[in-house]
């Protein structure tokens, strides 16, 4: 899961509201709707400008070379269709300096902005840009930012709750107690799991908060358990990661009697990143969704040959936005209007295309941890006419 609610707290989520509201504000004063675009650009080369921390931390710069390094390699691939020109512009992680930046970009000609990484920077670019009918694809995950010119390329907790709990009711395992950290992110993942219950049929038979503390976890593990039994619950939704609670919750539950064999474990992020984390015996037999691995290892093949080694594993974010930019450009306009018209997309970890709302849809696959390796138990689908939204 793309860690763009990893800063994010309710001081920020007013700050989006504040910001989303100036951008609808400046829609309706600016020179026409949002979504038009810059004009034809078919059999034209499509000038893209690229977001992104260059000179931001450590982590922040490997990021953002994996990012550039993966949208080039796009670029190269839809050659023969469009012609993409890529220019970095570095925000060296800072929101106001991300807006500024993309002011720039836009000046200069720039057709469409790919970028920034996180939620806040991609808010204040949406303000920035938005008399100028300038589509921004962020990186983010973070949905309260989607809509109007910004779009949201990073993995959501809706898209991965729609697919493990829509399989997880076919499999007769929609009994489901619903554990998350009480906090913003916790918070966002529960709500789109209780969406994802009501339209699949499943159940939340219970709702545990924890918090977000090795002590809260500790503390609450009895209280999973028991209402599990109590409830007659057949499932377990962990919405914790290997980076947070996961580890202890992998532990703890069966010390405190939860038998894994016959209660399903599941989890809305990635339980294979890093990859000791196979290594629970807590989690063996437990399900999470991924994106389709035979797409993924593609994409990693051409990347390290291409660039000398493997990409981030967000690195592919940059692809999906060159190849989205192409898709639309094809069509002749490069609006957010566009590019969700653009329909289903090739990327780099499978079929995507982005929703009404400037969220985005993604084919995954379910995966259950078993000897301590992930298998694959639900293909990812090849299309996104049915999946289970």
């Amino acid at each position: 899961m793309v860690s763009g609610f990893s800063s994010l707290r309710n001081p920020l989520r007013a700050a989006v509201a504040v910001l989303l509201s100036l951008v609808l504000t400046a829609c309706q004063i600016g020179g026409g709707p949002i979504g038009l675009g810059a004009g034809p650009r078919v059999g034209q080369t499509v000038q893209v400008a690229m977001l992104l921390p260059v000179s931001g931390g450590a982590g922040d710069a490997t990021l953002a070379r994996s990012l550039e390094n993966a949208a080039r390699l796009a670029a190269a691939d839809v050659a023969g269709s469009t012609t993409v020109e890529i220019t970095v512009y570095d925000t060296a992680g800072n929101a106001s300096t991300a807006a500024s930046r993309a002011q720039e970009a836009v000046s200069a000609g720039a057709d469409v902005i790919v970028g920034p990484l996180r939620s806040d920077a991609a808010a204040a670019v949406g303000v920035a840009v938005a008399n100028s009918n300038i589509a921004v694809l962020s990186f983010s995950n973070n949905t309260e930012i989607a809509g109007g010119n910004v779009l949201v390329l990073g993995h959501t907790f809706a898209n991965t709750a729609s697919r493990i709990v829509t399989y997880s009711s076919r499999q007769g395992r929609g009994n489901i107690v619903l554990v998350h950290a009480n906090n913003l992110a916790g918070e966002v993942a529960r709500d789109a799991v209780r969406t994802a219950a009501a339209r699949s049929g499943a159940s939340i038979s219970a709702t545990i908060p924890y918090e977000f503390s090795q002590n809260g976890v500790v503390n609450v593990v009895p209280q999973v358990v028991s209402a599990a039994r109590s409830n007659g619950a057949n499932s377990i939704l962990l919405t914790s990661d290997s980076a947070g609670a996961l580890p202890l919750f992998a532990q703890l539950l069966p010390e405190n009697g939860l038998d894994v064999s016959s209660t399903q474990l599941m989890g809305l992020t990635r339980w294979d990143i890093p990859p000791a984390t196979l290594e629970f015996s807590g989690l063996q037999g437990s399900w999470f969704a991924l994106p389709d691995p035979a797409a993924s290892a593609s994409f990693n093949a051409r990347y390290a040959a291409a660039n000398g080694g493997a990409p981030h594993p967000l690195g592919g974010l940059g692809y999906d936005a060159i190849r989205a930019v192409s898709a639309a450009a094809s069509t002749g306009r490069l609006g957010s209007a566009d590019l969700i018209g653009a329909g289903q997309i090739d990327g780099a970890g499978g079929v995507f295309r982005f929703l009404n709302d400037g969220t985005n849809q993604r084919a995954l696959a379910v995966a259950q941890i078993a000897n301590q390796q992930v298998n694959i138990i639900d293909p990812a689908p090849r299309s996104l006419g049915g999946f289970g939204f």
